[in-house]
C-alpha cells in the first residue's frame, strides 16, 4: 500500500511522513514529492521514494503519483493559484489510480467567508465531483501561527490583530499531521468530513495573558480594525496579498468562522489536542 504525500518539503508534509514512519510504514511505502527534492534526500536515504512533483504541471502530477493507493494533497500556500493547483493535483491523482484523496481544507469551509475558505470549498466540491473517494480535513489555524511570533510580541509588548473577542480553536502541526496519518493509516474514512481544532480555543486577549505568565512580561492584546491591522503587517514586510488574507482572517476569527466545538481531532490522534500553554513552553524554551 503506497501512500503519497504532497508538499513533504513543507512544514505539515513532512512531518506526516514522520508519522507515517513512526507507525510502522515501510519507507519504500510512501512517496514523498515536492518541487526541491534535494530537501528530501535524507528521506530517500532512509529508504522513502522522493519524486518531483510541481503543482502547475499536470503531467508530472501524474508521474509523482504513480503506484499510489492514497494521495495526501496537503493545499498549496499561493492563494491566487490554490484552486488550479489543486484540480490538478485530483486530476492526477484519479489517473494514477488512487483509491482515495485526502484534502487539507480549512475549518468551516463551507460556510466561512474569509477570502481563505473560497479556494477550499471548491476544491472539496471538486473532490467530491471528482469520482475518487475522499476524505477533508479541515484544518484549523496553527498554534505556531502565533508561537513563531513571540519575539515580536515580547519586544513591542503587543499582540496585534483584528479578532476582538472571536475565539480560535487552534492546535499544532503536529496534532494535524497525526490526524492525517490516522486517516491514510486506517479505513473506513472515505467520504469523511472532519473539523479539526484544538480541545480548548482561546481569544488573542488569552493568548497575551498566557504569554504574560510564561514569560513574566506583560503583553497585552492591541484590537485593530482590519485596515490598520493590514497596515501594520505591511510595515512588517509582509508582501501585500498575505497581509490582506492574514487581517481578513482575522475578521473570520471575531465571526466564530476559525472556532470549533467538534472533538474529531482529538478522537483522531488518540490524545488531548496540545494546549497554548504547552505550545508556549515548547517555544520559549526552544
Amino acid at each position: 500500500m503506497s501512500i503519497a504525500v504532497t508538499g513533504a518539503t513543507g512544514q505539515l508534509g513532512r512531518l506526516v511522513v514522520e508519522d507515517l514512519l513512526r507507525r510502522g510504514v515501510a519507507a519504500h511505502d510512501i512517496i514523498a514529492t515536492g518541487r526541491s527534492t534535494d530537501r528530501l534526500a535524507d528521506l530517500a536515504e532512509r529508504g522513502v521514494q522522493v519524486r518531483q512533483a510541481d503543482f502547475a504541471d499536470a503531467t508530472g502530477l501524474t508521474e509523482a503519483f504513480k503506484g499510489a493507493r492514497k494521495v495526501l494533497l496537503v493545499s498549496t500556500t499561493t492563494v491566487g493559484e490554490r484552486f488550479d493547483n489543486h484540480t490538478r493535483a485530483i486530476d492526477a491523482a484519479a489517473r494514477a489510480g488512487a483509491e482515495l484523496i485526502a484534502y487539507t481544507s480549512t475549518l468551516n469551509a463551507h460556510t466561512a467567508s474569509m477570502i481563505l475558505a473560497d479556494s477550499h470549498a471548491r476544491t472539496e466540491r471538486y473532490l467530491r465531483d471528482s469520482g475518487v473517494p475522499g476524505v477533508v480535513l479541515r484544518n484549523g489555524w496553527y498554534l505556531e501561527n502565533y508561537t513563531s511570533q513571540i519575539p515580536l510580541y515580547l519586544r513591542s509588548g503587543v499582540v496585534p490583530g483584528s479578532a476582538g473577542a472571536g475565539r480560535v480553536s487552534a492546535a499544532s502541526r503536529r496534532d494535524y499531521a497525526e490526524a492525517a496519518a490516522t486517516v491514510l493509516t486506517a479505513e473506513g474514512h472515505a467520504d469523511s468530513v472532519y473539523e479539526l481544532g484544538g480541545d480548548t480555543a482561546f481569544s488573542l486577549a488569552e493568548l497575551a495573558t498566557a504569554l504574560s505568565a510564561a514569560t513574566g512580561q506583560e503583553v497585552v492584546y492591541g484590537d485593530l480594525p482590519a485596515e490598520r491591522f493590514r497596515s501594520a503587517l505591511l510595515d512588517a514586510g509582509l508582501p501585500a496579498e498575505l497581509a490582506e488574507v492574514l487581517a481578513d482572517s482575522d475578521l473570520g476569527l471575531k465571526r466564530g468562522e476559525l472556532f470549533t466545538d467538534s472533538s474529531d481531532l482529538s478522537r483522531l490522534i488518540g490524545r488531548p489536542t496540545t494546549t497554548l500553554t504547552d505550545a508556549l513552553t515548547g517555544a520559549l524554551g526552544s
